[in-house]
């Protein structure tokens, strides 16, 4: 672990940085560092209605091709299934020597998908958080941690120089994990997919069906279910699941410990196998490269499926009787 002794921000003195995008990740990587006194550019595509964002908040825009002409250190915020496209057009004709090439988060270099030239530094710098939590938590004067990769040094600085970075955005002030390309894709791809969306969300269907069936009222579901998941998440983030435990009831205690198992069995822990497999061995990444490549219908499709579900109406009419939520 790293942390802010152990960065030099020096290192990015008299270098201009591009961020590309400015979504989630990328607004709170290019004001972080702003406020952190980086010489930052924005790259964006014709037309981006981020823009006018970018520029209201004291940022200067460029477009991508521009922004990587101009910089000495490229950051890649923009989504994974465009980032081939915009390296190919805008950023591989426009790396010289000397040049950085970052990434928060590492699917296409580890599946093949940007291939950079030898002679730029190729590193990841990847917050544990949605960009949305690095702002905040940056401009409360803390950070939220990271994880630092290198995957091409052909400077021979391209550590020290990611540990730059990771300090411009708050991310030594929490603490710098080192890890690999390899290992931050796969395992954020499977903790994405069994937890943090696809294992929750399912979870949380398949509860919420099994109340209504019984005859429940469909709000009390909601509530059980999906409502008061966060209080239980919150408890497990800040001291684990022995301080969630010490909080609830003994007889929730108790059913943690015995219906549990039971809910994730042994067919369950295979399947995660199975899903780990495909991960690894680039199933899934293909699967997605090749939906996108198809112009995404059928992800399309579930999404219009998924947002029809009888719990995101219910959902939706509790929450719009929630005014702390809708002050927000």
């Amino acid at each position: 672990m790293y942390y802010d002794a152990d960065a030099d921000l020096g290192r990015l003195r008299g270098k201009k940085v591009a961020v590309l995008g400015y979504g989630s990740q990328g607004h709170a990587h290019a004001l972080n560092l702003k406020d952190s006194g980086v010489d930052v550019v924005v790259g964006l595509y014709p037309g981006s209605a981020s823009k006018a964002k970018a520029e209201a908040q004291g940022l200067t825009v460029l477009s991508n091709a521009e922004a990587v002409r101009a910089a000495d250190v490229i950051m890649l915020t923009i989504p994974d299934q465009v980032q081939r496209q915009v390296y190919l057009e805008d950023i591989a004709p426009n790396l010289r020597e000397g040049q950085t090439l970052m990434f928060a988060h590492g699917f296409n270099i580890h599946f093949n998908q940007i291939l950079p030239p030898p002679f730029v530094d190729v590193s990841m710098v990847a917050p544990k958080a949605p960009g949305t939590r690095v702002r905040e938590v940056f401009v409360e004067g803390s950070g939220v941690p990271c994880l630092v990769a290198v995957f091409q040094d052909a400077s021979g600085q391209a550590h020290a120089n990611a540990l730059a970075y990771a300090k411009g955005i708050g991310g030594t002030r929490a603490g710098v994990l080192e890890t690999t390309f390899l290992e931050e894709t796969e395992t954020d791809l499977f903790g994405e997919q069994v937890i943090l969306c696809g294992g929750v969300s399912a979870l949380i269907k398949a509860a919420f069906q099994t109340l209504v069936d019984a005859g429940y009222q469909p709000e009390s579901a909601y509530f059980e279910t999906l409502h008061e998941l966060k209080l239980i998440v919150d408890l497990m983030y800040q001291g684990g699941l022995t301080h969630m435990r010490q909080v609830v009831s003994d007889t929730a205690e108790y059913g943690d410990y015995v219906t549990g198992p039971r809910v994730i069995d042994d067919h369950v822990k295979a399947t995660l196998k199975q899903v780990l497999t495909e991960i690894q061995d680039g199933e899934f990444a293909k699967r997605w490269i090749q939906e996108n490549q198809a112009g995404r219908p059928a992800f399309l499709a579930m999404r219009r499926h998924e947002q029809a579900e009888p719990i995101e109406q219910v959902g939706k009419d509790l929450r719009s009787m929630m005014s702390w939520l809708n002050a927000r």
